[in-house]
């Protein structure tokens, strides 16, 4: 790094990076995950250039030992995050850290592959700098950063392929040739007008109008004045906005928050009954209307008597496309498959377990938790239960299926449901590998999953309610730390077991949008943010509240209030990329992301419209193969909550 830049600040940060592809120097790391930065320098005096470079750290992670036999395991990382990067640091520091560093005048192109969960730079030659594989989530936000710095432009050839343009080259002339139309002519008074705006907010403000007007609608007869110096047009508006604020003149300029549009109302309808699943169903024994059917559960769960098959295509133990006898066969490869990874650590000799120090570790593990979960209810009641020695099979099993994982505190929590609504044991290990594959991120070892979603939900708490996470970041707790437990396991402690399978069935779904259950978070904070604004919780008391609240939650009405605020938050004038991301909606000025987002009923005129009681219809869609009369909805929702 040069000597005029002091230091650097931390533009971009994303955890669960994969490096696939590196120079040699970097070939030890192929396949590790680490954490991906976007540098920016900050200048000194008299500097006017910035520099800004990638730069990929790989994690290295620690678990404490001591922890193990808590109920939550903490994970402790070695690498900690730096914020600022101090300057003046010896030419090897890079090297020796071996951490990939990029600078962005060197990325020549970059392509975006397997639904953007892929990025590859190359560099002037089309040669391969290096590759990036996003493994809790895609590439879609760390695109948006790159198109803010750099000129950019879709390759002709491959849309998926990006290059970037240097000021020189005949596509960027193109790209400055709409500014150029203005013809803003060089005024010295030019900057100077607006540097009045400080001593006179409105005389100034109409003057400045009043000449824009005069460049864009009268240049015509300016003749050929040079245009408007570049110095003059890259300088930041922000200088002058805090000299109004600073100034002691006749007008206050009051910022205003964006608001978000009213929020609508989406009641719950009935459960999905028996007569209208099987009604779905071809002669082949085929779903017709896949998409349909899931909004119908999402709207109002499955009824009892058929939530045991239903489950099994929801958590892909079916395929959604399977006939009858394509499930008739599946059936007997899937138990045989099952039985074969039981026996293989059913064998292991005392002296297999003593050698092998991992394998006896986890079964350790497991031992515990099974004899503490859901010891309450009478399907795991008393002592020498058959249903826990289940439980505890189907977890070693699990570790056999994926060693490389095993088993993490907290599983035991999302298969104990399972078990007890199939019974069947080796069904009920697909369905929770089917499950796994949902969260299988909440249980990273160094934790990036759950730090992301973390991150995430404040991120939206901001956006939804930018008072409460004021009041959580003035308080330090803007970590969100007091959610992980309702994160990990998807509000399995909080909710009585009844409400648990209804809540999961519907967030199985995957609508009405991408982290659906983060928004959930966010309606019970919202909800709850009187008693803990109002009586001036700290972290110890806030995360006392939120577990005392273990059982009092309506599970419809959280539902209710957080599709509100996804309509509320899609429907906003000033919705970010960062959120967009984060729900999984197209994200603007990336080319493929409107080709990569499927089309959903939710997206259908019906679900926009809006009710003469001012609520949404939301069980006339249109895609949806049932009458109006049968998807009655639900109006027993406990008013109190809202």
């Amino acid at each position: 790094m040069d000597d005029e830049f002091e230091d650097y600040q931390d533009v971009l940060s994303q955890d669960g990076i994969l490096l696939k592809q590196a120079p040699s120097t970097y070939m030890s790391f192929i396949n590790t995950i680490g954490t991906l930065y976007v540098w920016e320098s900050i200048e000194n005096e008299g500097s006017t250039t910035k520099k800004r470079f990638l730069e990929w750290k790989p994690n290295d992670v620690t678990v404490d030992s001591d922890v193990q036999d808590q109920e939550w395991a903490v994970v402790n990382t070695v690498q900690k995050r730096v914020r600022t990067l101090s300057g003046n640091l010896p030419p090897d520091y890079y090297n020796r850290l071996k951490n990939l560093k990029i600078g962005f005048d060197d990325i020549k192109s970059f392509r975006i592959a397997n639904n953007s969960r892929l990025l590859t730079f190359f560099d002037g030659a089309s040669e391969v700098m290096c590759s990036f594989l996003f493994q809790h989530g895609n590439c879609e936000y760390l695109v948006g950063v790159l198109k803010s710095f750099l000129k950019l432009g879709p390759s002709r050839r491959d849309k998926h392929l990006f290059v970037v343009y240097d000021a020189n080259s005949p596509e960027y002339q193109e790209l400055t040739k709409t500014f150029a139309a203005l013809d803003l002519k060089n005024d010295s008074s030019l900057w100077t007008m607006f540097k009045n705006i400080k001593e006179h907010p409105y005389e100034g403000s109409m003057e400045a109008f009043s000449k824009v007007t005069n460049y864009v609608y009268r240049s015509v007869d300016l003749g050929d004045a040079d245009l408007l110096p570049q110095d003059d047009l890259n300088r930041s508006l922000s200088e002058i906005d805090e000299s109004i604020t600073q100034s002691g003149g006749d007008y206050e300029v009051v910022q205003k928050l964006p608001q978000l549009p009213k929020r609508k109302d989406f009641p719950r309808c009935r459960p999905v009954t028996e007569e209208q699943w099987n009604a779905q169903f071809n002669y082949e024994g085929q779903l017709e209307d896949v998409e349909s059917l899931k909004v119908m559960i999402f709207r109002g769960g499955i009824s009892p008597s058929i939530r045991r098959e239903a489950w099994k295509f929801l958590l892909d133990y079916y395929p959604w496309n399977s006939t009858a006898t394509d499930r008739q066969k599946l059936v007997g490869n899937r138990s045989d498959e099952y039985y074969v990874m039981k026996l293989q650590w059913k064998s292991f000799t005392k002296t297999q377990e003593d050698n092998f120090s991992d394998f006896a570790q986890r079964k350790s593990l497991i031992e515990k938790d099974v004899n503490r979960t859901d010891r309450n209810l009478d399907f795991y009641a008393g002592d020498n239960n058959f249903n826990l020695q289940t439980l505890n099979d189907i977890l070693m099993t699990y570790v056999m299926y994926n060693f490389d994982l095993g088993y993490v505190q907290g599983m035991s929590d999302l298969l104990s449901p399972i078990l007890m609504l199939l019974e069947t044991e080796y069904e009920s290990f697909w369905c929770f590998v089917g499950f796994m594959k949902k969260l299988i991120s909440n249980f990273d070892i160094d934790q990036a999953g759950m730090k992301e979603q973390l991150g995430n939900l404040f991120t939206l708490l901001s956006f939804v309610d930018p008072g409460l996470a004021s009041y959580l970041e003035s308080h330090d707790c803007a970590n969100m730390f007091f959610c992980f437990r309702w994160l990990l396991v998807w509000f399995k402690r909080e909710l009585s077991n009844d409400e648990v399978l209804r809540f999961w069935e519907v967030l199985w779904t995957g609508y009405p949008c991408q982290n659906f259950h983060l928004l959930v978070a966010v309606a019970i904070l919202e909800h709850e943010r009187h008693a803990m604004i109002e009586n001036g919780y700290g972290f110890t008391e806030i995360l006392k509240h939120i577990n005392e609240l273990n059982g009092n939650l309506d599970m419809s009405v959280m539902l209710n209030k957080a599709e509100g605020i996804f309509y509320q938050i899609k429907e906003a004038d000033h919705l970010t990329d960062n959120i967009r991301f984060i729900l999984g909606l197209p994200i603007l000025g990336i080319q493929n992301a409107a080709d990569s987002h499927e089309s959903s009923p939710f997206d259908s005129p019906d679900v926009s419209s809006t009710g003469t009681n001012g609520t949404q219809p939301r069980c006339s869609v249109e895609n949806v193969r049932i009458s109006p009369d049968e998807m009655s909805f639900d109006r027993s929702i406990n008013s109190n909550f809202l």
